[in-house]
């Protein structure tokens, strides 16, 4: 071990590996100090040397982030890095101290960047990690709501919420024709991951009912099996899928139907489970969309989940986004009352890749009413069925 006997064969790839490493042992602290960051390194370096390994470092139960809400290289908490500060509007949820500072204050000012949330986010004791006992949570429509015995649960609604309502786009919409072009009108995007609101349904009214029109309240599952922290690990977020299998015979909820036989998207299938149901509708939903806006907005619109802000101009009519329409310079822009209220409702079912689970019969009402509203202008077929 002499320094003739240093190693001088380094390729780029393995001088970035072999500083990665060096940095990772250097510091004997370096879990506390920033422990995820030296995770994130080791594992991309290890990942970029298999691209060349024959026999790779099997990395298939490793994980370079952390889960969900704990992910803090993810862009819900690097969003704000330009500006160094996290807007107040989006602490409660985005921020390690915002939920916090909410429930002692009742609002919430700017925040500092964080590294996703923390221990402190949702234990209000780090001894005895007990958790801040929130029994009702105010929604977007102006409907204070809560889990009657499940305090740990309603910290989840808290953020699990969306950010728009029934209540917020009729107020966008009110006394306007509903298909004229108005060229003040933006799309309201619900925000993502609204289980909470899909669950309390029209109670919440986080999708937009319509007026005249009756929708399903709370889903009332099996008792244990009805709150967040009954089917989800509270800090994977992942779905306790064996817990379905003793009532409904499967560990994928995808596949879960309940008893009903009813064709509810009208494509001639009743095997499948509601989450197909619910795909069948949102497919019928976008193609009355596109319809409407080829005959009374008078240009075609193409949607992008993973693009912001999700509905740009078709600019060649062909129904698929292609790479330079999905430019925030090709913004659609011509909308209508009636084309908003679908629009908005096709994101919100979107949005929340467990809708059929947290309450099928609302979500299905809902993207059913969406359908035959615009149907009401435009010919559509729909041979489906509403809950």
């Amino acid at each position: 071990m002499t320094a003739a006997n240093g190693y001088k064969s380094f390729t780029p790839r393995l001088a970035k590996a072999a500083y990665n490493y060096q940095l990772s042992i250097k510091d004997p602290g370096g879990y506390v100090h920033g422990g995820k960051y030296i995770i994130e390194l080791v594992y991309a370096s290890i990942a970029d040397l298999n691209t060349k390994l024959t026999t790779q470092v099997d990395l298939s139960k490793a994980q370079r982030e952390s889960s969900g809400r704990f992910d803090g290289a993810a862009a819900p908490f690097r969003h704000w890095d330009a500006t160094g500060k996290i807007d107040a509007g989006c602490v409660k949820c985005h921020s390690t101290g915002g939920l916090p500072q909410l429930l002692a204050e009742g609002a919430n000012t700017s925040q500092p960047i964080g590294n996703g949330l923390a221990c402190a986010t949702c234990h209000n004791d780090l001894v005895k990690f007990t958790r801040y006992e929130v029994t009702a949570v105010a929604f977007p429509s102006g409907a204070s709501l809560a889990f009657a015995n499940d305090t740990d649960s309603n910290l989840c609604l808290e953020c699990h919420q969306g950010r728009e309502s029934t209540i917020s786009v009729n107020k966008a919409l009110a006394g306007q024709p509903p298909d004229t072009v108005n060229a003040k009108l933006a799309f309201k995007n619900v925000h993502y991951l609204t289980a909470g609101a899909t669950l309390f349904g029209t109670e919440a009214k986080g999708a937009y009912d319509y007026a005249g029109k009756t929708y399903a309240g709370k889903f009332a599952h099996t008792k244990g099996l009805d709150s967040c922290k009954g089917c989800h690990d509270v800090h994977t977020q992942q779905v306790k899928v064996e817990v379905c299998k003793g009532c409904h015979g499967t560990d994928d909820p995808s596949k879960i139907r309940m008893n009903s036989k009813l064709d509810y998207d009208g494509n001639g299938d009743v095997t499948g489970g509601l989450a197909s149901e619910v795909e069948g509708l949102k497919a019928s939903l976008m193609t009355a969309i596109q319809f409407y806006t080829k005959e009374v907005a008078k240009q075609s619109i193409v949607y992008s989940a993973a693009a912001y802000p999700y509905w740009f101009i078709d600019t060649n009519a062909d129904g698929k986004l292609d790479p330079a329409e999905a430019d925030v310079k090709n913004t659609y822009v011509l909308w209508t009352p009636r084309l908003l209220e679908a629009a908005y409702n096709f994101q919100y079912a979107n949005q929340d890749p467990g809708v059929f689970a947290h309450n099928g019969t609302y979500i299905m009402q809902i993207l059913v009413d969406s359908i035959q509203d615009l149907g009401t202008r435009v010919n559509v077929t729909f041979k489906g069925k509403r809950p």
